[in-house]
């Protein structure tokens, strides 16, 4: 089926912003869970701190996506959670959803793209996770004709969800707390939850502020179906950022973060690169592709379009290997 062809509606309700009383409700759930995440400076020479590193890398995972799968799986009743749970991922969900079964004590499987990383499927099945690998297409034909209706886990949506992206709007509450004069956030994309929660609260609570979308330019499916007016497949190369790598935007979340954001930033394999190399050797900080995005979009915009800026590291699951290249590579620090 040709690219244009293919479906980008999941069949379910459209995506709605999260109520601040519920993403309240869930920073006070997962106030035992999670780490509250600190602001980093990122390091420069000039002491501007003009950049400040939102790290969820931090999180006992390694990765925000506790927060959003612990809220989803509080909200369940107990007879769902005994089901155990299931759900599709690059990686950090899944790791998050054994992660979170395990303080249920439940079992937990995932579909995981056979491309993925092999240290994300090591940290996958030591959290007690059963990996079912798959070729992407396989796992997206899954989605789209929603055959997790004949599971006997309970799903979880990583990309709509509402009490995950509830979950992940906490931490809105938390970079506007430690930094109220905030003018702009830059957020990694991929299914677009994540946005979802932290721009949606952000707008709310403060309009005035700025939020960057950031992908990669080997799957840019947001920024394309921002330029058509519509979600759009795109032709998803390889790329170091391939915990964002999914080539549509779903038709339940689109209009959503069309309403909450202002600008996508693309990011070259290059830039992304840097970025890592920057965080490791700067500011001691390991971050996988994905989690670097939003450091090398900010890096490039000017600083008068952005103003007062937070970086959020969404994600820090990178191959040892590959991270010791791109450290002993050139940490030179260029544009995008």
């Amino acid at each position: 089926m040709a690219l244009q062809d293919r479906p980008t509606a999941l069949g379910g309700n459209p995506v709605k912003a999260p109520d601040i009383a519920a993403v309240n409700s869930a920073a006070n759930r997962l106030s035992k869970v999670i780490v509250r995440t600190p602001l980093i400076p990122l390091h420069n020479y000039d002491y501007s701190n003009e950049i400040l590193l939102k790290a969820e890398i931090l999180q006992p995972i390694g990765s925000y996506k506790v927060r959003g799968v612990y809220n989803w799986a509080a909200s369940l009743t107990e007879s769902q959670r005994k089901r155990g749970f299931s759900t599709h991922s690059a990686g950090n969900t899944a790791q998050a959803l054994g992660y979170v079964a395990g303080l249920f004590g439940v079992k937990a499987r995932s579909l995981i793209p056979d491309t993925t990383p092999r240290i994300k499927i090591q940290s996958i099945e030591n959290y007690g996770v059963t990996p079912v690998m798959m070729p992407f297409e396989q796992i997206l034909d899954f989605v789209l004709k929603e055959g997790w209706r004949h599971d006997h886990y309970s799903f979880l949506d990583p990309w709509g969800d509402p009490m995950m992206i509830t979950g992940n709007g906490t931490i809105a509450l938390e970079i506007l707390d430690d930094c109220p004069d905030v003018e702009s956030v830059f957020i990694p994309v991929g299914g677009g939850g994540l946005i979802a929660g932290v721009g949606s609260v952000l707008k709310k609570l403060k309009p005035s502020i700025q939020i960057f979308g950031v992908q990669a330019k080997a799957c840019p499916a947001l920024h394309a179906a921002f330029e058509n007016g519509h979600p759009i497949w795109v032709d998803s190369q390889a790329t170091i950022c391939e915990g964002v790598a999914v080539p549509f935007i779903s038709d339940e979340i689109y209009p959503l973060l069309r309403k909450i954001i202002d600008k996508v930033v693309l990011v070259s394999e290059k830039s992304a690169r840097k970025a890592i190399s920057w965080l490791a050797n700067r500011n001691n900080l390991v971050v996988e592709g994905s989690g670097g995005l939003s450091v090398a979009a900010a890096t490039a915009t000017p600083a008068d379009r952005r103003g007062k800026t937070v970086c959020i590291l969404s994600g820090s699951a990178i191959e040892p290997t590959t991270l010791a290249a791109i450290i002993n590579g050139s940490d030179d620090f260029g544009c995008l």
